[in-house]
């Protein structure tokens, strides 16, 4: 089930926009929830992502919080329930703080990240293993604060096969990440037809991902840019995630 977590997380950080003015993509008060299947019919889980202001050692910020959960048939043999959390800046979106909790089957991580730009360090604080960790680093996103970092990117003039490149920092490492451009479709949802762009995520080989992972991800090609498909090729059948709801977009919902 390693692909089901790859995607699960995947599903947070994996998304980009048209401007690269104000975070004109998301305001405080967006909400997705995404519907996740096994095979494209059974329903393997849930996951939601929202965005809100906060105040953060007395200055506003932007706090979001991911949640996932497995449900039905595939929660019997294994069962996920995962939260995320992030504090990140209004306008650079650099993250201050990353909390990450997870259950999933039996392999549990529980870790607070606080990120010091004073001093260029990353302070993770391990509860499963009981241990703090300090770490250097340069220009990098959590998971979630990435997610509303790249919606600021200008993709209007991306050719097919260009990529995207930024610095991920997970488990108390620094990983390169990037997302290559793969084109343009049309899709119909259950909103109706929606124009979208085509990535790829691809990371470093070995640790934590595989040099190039079977993960598609279709955005829609609006101001909103938010992930509206995402699909997984596993050695059997597939994992497939979809836009089941939103609420509280910046932009309106363009469909073709």
């Amino acid at each position: 089930m390693k692909k089901y977590t790859l995607l699960f997380l995947t599903l947070f950080f994996l998304t980009i926009t048209n401007s690269q003015e104000k975070s004109v993509a998301f305001k405080s008060g967006e909400l997705l929830r995404y519907k996740m299947s096994y095979s494209g019919f059974l329903r393997a889980g849930t996951a939601v992502l929202e965005v809100k202001e906060k105040v953060l050692n007395g200055k506003k910020v932007f706090y979001t919080k991911g949640t996932g959960w497995t449900s039905g048939m595939i929660k019997w043999f294994f069962s996920v329930d995962d939260k995320y959390e992030s504090y990140f800046d209004r306008d650079s979106v650099k993250p201050y703080l990353f909390k990450r909790k997870i259950d999933e089957g039996g392999y549990k991580k529980h870790r607070i990240t606080r990120f010091n730009y004073d001093s260029n360090k990353a302070y993770v604080q391990d509860f499963t293993m009981q241990k703090d960790t300090s770490v250097s680093f340069s220009n990098v996103q959590d998971i979630l604060s990435s997610f509303y970092y790249l919606r600021n990117k200008d993709v209007k003039n991306m050719n097919k096969g260009e990529e995207i490149a930024i610095d991920m920092f997970l488990d108390s490492q620094v990983y390169p990440f990037k997302l290559r451009f793969i084109g343009r479709e049309t899709l119909r949802t259950k909103f109706g037809k929606i124009k979208t762009l085509i990535f790829r995520p691809l990371v470093q080989s070995g640790r934590v991902f595989k040099a190039q992972e079977s993960v598609t991800l279709w955005i829609t090609d609006d101001a909103n840019k938010i992930p509206i498909k995402m699909k997984a090729d596993l050695a059997v059948g597939s994992l497939r995630a979809e836009l089941e709801s939103y609420n509280g977009l910046a932009n309106p919902f363009i469909k073709n």
